[in-house]
């Protein structure tokens, strides 16, 4: 078996995660068209702060409830609750995981690389299994998605 670090992706830590709910704006999307969650996060943006419950800076984006071909994706923020939230937000609730972290390196705009490298290349010579249960991308607080400084990461879901 070869060595996962090096697949081409950042260190790999793991972390046990604990139960939290993420709300937010969701859309569905395929391979074929999540090129539009760019403009998911700018619907979202003016939300940033300003959701009943938020807990925290970070922001997430949510990859969960896939049937077939798509999945949802959800850009989001931590909250301690569902009440109050606006009638069109979606929220999923980020079950006790097991996960692998990834640091995405590099412009926002070439994350689907990381990804790409996480599956194609470090899954499979890892050793791990995805779980099938939902993974996200954790934004820190200080993230500027138009200068792509801050912090990336990526949690999958791994099987114990």
């Amino acid at each position: 078996m070869s060595d996962p670090q090096d697949s081409g992706v950042a260190p790999v830590r793991y972390e046990n995660g604990s139960s939290f709910i993420i709300a937010g704006l969701g859309e569905r999307y395929t391979l074929e068209t999540n090129s539009g969650i760019p403009a998911l996060w700018q619907a979202f943006e003016p939300f940033i702060g300003k959701v009943p419950g938020q807990q925290g800076g970070e922001t997430y984006g949510v990859c969960c409830n896939p049937e077939g071909d798509s999945f949802e994706y959800i850009a989001g923020v931590r909250v301690s609750t569902t009440k109050g939230l606006p009638p069109r937000f979606r929220s999923v609730v980020l079950e006790p995981q097991h996960y692998a972290v990834f640091e995405h390196r590099g412009p926002i705009s070439s994350i689907s690389k990381t990804f790409q490298a996480i599956w194609k290349t470090w899954l499979p010579v890892s050793g791990k299994q995805a779980a099938d249960t939902p993974e996200f991308e954790r934004y820190s607080a200080d993230f500027n998605p138009l200068t792509g400084s801050g912090t990336v990461e990526i949690w999958l879901p791994i099987k114990p």
